[in-house]
């Protein structure tokens, strides 16, 4: 058994996920404490909560433009760190690598006996708790 990825892509030089929203969920999820408290909640909202940019305007008092404006900047500066870091990449590629070794680990359990299945079994529990 082989295992690959096919979570990442990469567009105009940046790492990006499949799912764009996934993406920029992820994004926050790592890097949404360095967003000002409005960029963070607006573009939780929009992204999160998938509210409208309309939505989101009337609920904040200000116009469509201007949570535009903020979410856009807040989707470039999260992007931004994600390029000159990777962060999500890296994290992803673990957890794919983690995913590949349990199941590796279970054809294993299941092709043997005696040694070999108490090493497959402990290896199993040990990536099961990585994953945790």
């Amino acid at each position: 058994m082989f295992c690959v990825s096919s979570d990442i892509a990469l567009r105009d030089g940046v790492r990006m996920m499949n799912d764009k929203t996934l993406f920029m969920t992820m994004l926050l999820d790592f890097f949404g404490d360095l967003l000002t408290e409005k960029q963070r909640e607006y573009f939780d909202l929009y992204h999160n909560e998938d509210m409208s940019l309309s939505e989101i305007a009337e609920r904040a008092g200000i116009s469509r433009q201007g949570v535009y404006d903020m979410v856009l900047r807040a989707e470039k500066t999260l992007v931004e760190l994600e390029e000159k870091t990777s962060v999500v990449h890296r994290w992803n590629e673990m957890r794919d690598g983690l995913a590949c070794a349990e199941s590796l680990a279970q054809d294993i359990l299941a092709k043997s006996d005696g040694e070999l299945t108490d090493f497959a079994r402990k290896l199993i529990v040990t990536l099961e708790g990585l994953k945790g």
